[in-house]
């Protein structure tokens, strides 16, 4: 996998909004491959750098760059509202729009309702 992977940084090294990278996490790299959650080798995580998720896909090159290509880069969001669909930039002006107070209360309610959703999940298992 390492020739592929090493391709597919040198196919996005000049790319602006878009970083392949790779970590040694026997080295330099171990506390953050701890911070991430890395717990094997070879493992490849991609998203929000502060909510890395696993990639579960293809490990030869062609399969790579089509998942970088179609999930890599910036998504709608605050820092891009053009990105979004008419339905998802609908959602973000209401919560842009909300005060700081009741944006951490609707926060604090959704983690409140996934706690409760893993508690009930772990019962039924």
């Amino acid at each position: 996998m390492k020739p592929d992977w090493d391709k597919l940084m040198a196919e996005f090294a000049d790319h602006k909004s878009i970083l392949v990278a790779d970590v040694d996490c026997t080295a330099g790299g171990k506390d953050l491959c701890e911070q991430v959650g890395v717990q094997g080798y070879p493992t490849i995580k991609y998203g929000d750098p502060n909510d890395l998720e696993d990639y579960e896909g293809g490990r030869d090159f062609e399969a790579l760059k089509a998942f970088s290509k179609e999930n890599l880069g910036p998504r709608c969001g605050p820092g891009n509202p053009d990105l979004c669909d008419a339905e998802a930039k609908k959602s973000l002006d209401k919560y842009m729009k909300m005060p700081m107070a009741d944006l951490v209360k609707a926060i604090e309610e959704k983690d409140s309702e996934m706690a409760k959703a893993d508690k009930d999940l772990e019962e039924l298992l």
